[in-house]
């Protein structure tokens, strides 16, 4: 006796499963539409049309406003960091000059000290402000010490993105925020403390850190040169990043230049000196010992001229630009999305909420 296969029922129910399915299928995505690219015409232009006067529009436009520059110290006392400052900018505007001595004590936690400055070279004003650190490192428990800094710099963060959220917002935002954190290493000659490590690996998520090893001139060239490699061995060990960091090289010349920078100068060996000495006729800042003066802008010295040149005369605008556009954008991002993407709440919002209730 043979079996029959019944037909495939056809019916409500195949119709229902049918409409399921459809829903179930993503209709195809339609090709975003692509602006045509502009027609090309031949570079070289009948006349002077005066394009290049931009740069010293930006020029002049500077000029007049100024700009902020805010720099942070920090490492453990007695490493040359006033001095060093000091010394970068030709002038007294680290704490010392503000009252601070010698002889006091040092504080029991982390204290953050901020003075600012304006300071005029060939008509540009910069508006300066060293950001010192003392206590830092300087107790016999230190665990978490770095938390007070980056508290600090998240507050900077938070006050400059209320301003920028305010209704009525000024023309220019005063822009206290930390362009730059100079972190000093004690020169031991051996390896990192777990404090520096710890430090760098929660800081440098938050701040452009550029590492350097405090008073180089009590090692000796092989001491200084065996201690850098073995520096910028235990950062990356350890997946620290200091400034200028490689995911954010723009372009090929960028990233030649700051792999040099990288791989041979990090971290800068220096020696800081206020003090003028007479040095085959010339007037050098340096350092005396009993077996002469240590040059501090005498690169066959130290590496302080490198650093000077580093922060203030070729990457000094890149640092405000990735403080800006990386570190800021990254804090305004999760101080939006945990305030499920309202902006935080400044006092003219709070005020105009009070009124509509």
């Amino acid at each position: 006796m043979g079996l029959s296969c019944a037909p495939p029922r056809s019916g409500p129910v195949e119709s229902k499963n049918e409409a399921a399915m459809s829903e179930l299928v993503p209709e195809p995505r339609q090709k975003p539409v692509v602006p045509m690219k502009p027609m090309g015409i031949n570079a070289s232009l009948l006349g002077y049309i005066g394009i290049d006067t931009i740069i010293e529009q930006m020029r002049k436009k500077t000029m007049k406003t100024g700009f902020d520059f805010n720099i942070m110290v920090v490492g453990q006392s007695g490493l040359g960091k006033s001095t060093l400052v000091n010394t970068l900018f030709k002038s007294q505007v680290s704490r010392k000059s503000s009252g601070w001595n010698r002889e006091e004590k040092i504080p029991k936690t982390v204290e953050i000290k901020a003075i600012g400055h304006v300071i005029e070279e060939g008509g540009v004003k910069m508006k300066l402000t060293v950001i010192d650190t003392p206590g830092f490192g300087d107790q016999i428990n230190n665990e978490n010490c770095w938390e007070p800094i980056e508290k600090y710099i998240n507050e900077q963060y938070e006050k400059f993105l209320k301003e920028e959220v305010n209704i009525a917002r000024k023309k220019r935002i005063p822009d206290t925020r930390v362009h730059c954190c100079l972190y000093f290493i004690s020169p031991t000659g051996h390896s990192l403390r777990p404090l520096d490590l710890e430090f760098m690996k929660h800081l440098s998520k938050v701040v452009n850190i550029i590492p350097v090893i405090a008073k180089a001139d009590t090692m000796t060239l092989e001491e200084k040169t065996e201690f850098k490699q073995r520096v910028r061995k235990e950062l990356e060990v350890n997946g620290i990043e200091f400034y200028p960091q490689k995911e954010f090289d723009e372009d090929l010349e960028d990233k030649t230049e700051n792999d040099k920078i990288r791989q041979e100068s990090m971290p800068f060996a220096v020696v800081g000196s206020d003090k003028e000495y007479q040095v085959n006729g010339k007037r050098v800042l340096g350092r005396k010992t009993p077996w002469g003066i240590i040059e501090v802008e005498n690169l066959n010295h130290c590496e302080f001229a490198l650093l000077r040149d580093f922060v203030i005369r070729t990457h000094l605008q890149d640092l405000k630009e990735v403080t800006h556009n990386i570190h800021y954008e990254t804090y305004r991002a999760k101080r939006l999305n945990d305030n499920g993407g309202l902006p935080p709440m400044t006092v003219e919002t709070e005020e105009n909420h009070e009124s509509n209730l």
